[in-house]
């Protein structure tokens, strides 16, 4: 077993280091049996036009179907395509990180499996990035999927762009082109909780977004379920913002001033008699329930950060390869 924490070395077999190529294609993979076949024949029709030397590293996470054996198929088909496999399953973004800490390219195009990132548009992303610019990053301008997804996506990424304080393109999600030297920075940031497309703005550079529509999935079932997406949503907030406790504290101070007025108010009617008894037992539970629920939800945010605090400084490795297909060993 490997860790995350070691330089990469690649060697062909008369022990000469192999050549790097011009372009790596990262995609993680958990559970996409129903889509490799397609996935694999579309790369490489679309790849097949582009006149770069280039790599396809799957990072299998974790995967319990058939998608680890169909991977290792493809690599005995094309020596260019290659896998990395966790010990078990680790999270999509963590997925992405361990993809491009093994990429070799000179530049490296981050897409899922599921063929909800379309292949073809890859040859657009490379002429942007021919012409100068670092990131070139895709921006669905429609997407194929239910109405709820639709607005909680749009939600969300129009929430982090208020909140974070960096510029954060709308409607951009990981599939995107990184030059090597931005993958370089990214791989060097020591951060644990990772969020690809906002280290992604952080790091800076020339950058570009390219429209496309974004098809429903090919097959199989999304593997992204509400709460993940609900925590991503969340990683993206907490990691790029200190809004949530200002506001927090916003709240508070609030609350504090609303409840000084209300007193202040109850004893001046008691003091000039308007009110012979002051009557109201559902209204001060009311209140009491309302303040409980305002020092919950503070306590809540701060557990947030406390959490976040407290895998950084334990300093786990953030994956484990169990196997690696067509990738020469790392350093010891």
């Amino acid at each position: 077993m490997e860790y995350e924490d070691k330089k990469i070395r690649n060697f062909d077999k008369s022990g000469a280091r192999e050549k790097e190529p011009g372009l790596s294609i990262v995609i993680p993979i958990y559970n996409e049996e129903e889509v490799l076949d397609m996935l694999f024949a579309r790369l490489k029709k679309s790849l097949g036009d582009i006149p770069i030397d280039y790599e396809v590293l799957f990072v299998d996470d974790g995967s319990h179907d058939g998608s680890l054996g169909m991977l290792k198929k493809f690599y005995q088909l094309d020596r260019r395509f290659k896998t990395v496999s966790f010990s078990r399953n680790f999270g999509h973004q963590v997925a992405i990180s361990a993809g491009l800490d093994f990429a070799r390219g000179q530049a490296v195009v981050i897409m899922d499996g599921d063929l909800q990132d379309p292949p073809e548009l890859i040859a657009s992303m490379i002429n942007k990035w021919q012409e100068g610019y670092r990131v070139v990053y895709a921006i669905r301008k429609k997407r194929r999927e239910g109405l709820f997804k639709r607005v909680a996506y749009k939600i969300f990424y129009r929430l982090l762009r208020s909140a974070a304080k960096i510029d954060i393109p709308l409607d951009s999600g990981d599939f995107c082109l990184m030059d090597k030297s931005v993958v370089e920075l990214i791989n060097s940031l020591p951060e644990r909780t990772r969020f690809i497309r906002g280290l992604r703005s952080w790091v800076g550079f020339k950058q570009i977004g390219l429209e496309y529509e974004r098809d429903k999935r090919f097959a199989g079932k999304p593997k992204y379920t509400f709460s993940k997406l609900l925590i991503l949503a969340l990683d993206g907030v907490l990691s790029f913002s200190e809004d949530s406790l200002r506001s927090v504290l916003f709240v508070g101070f609030i609350v504090s001033v609303f409840s000084f007025f209300l007193a202040l108010l109850v004893v001046s009617l008691r003091i000039f008699g308007l009110f012979e008894q002051i009557t109201g037992w559902t209204t001060i539970v009311a209140i009491i329930t309302f303040l409980g629920g305002v020092q919950l939800m503070v306590a809540g945010f701060i557990g947030e950060y406390i959490t976040r605090i407290f895998e950084e400084v334990k300093r786990r490795p953030l994956y484990i390869t169990d196997e690696k297909i067509g990738i020469g060993d790392k350093d010891k």
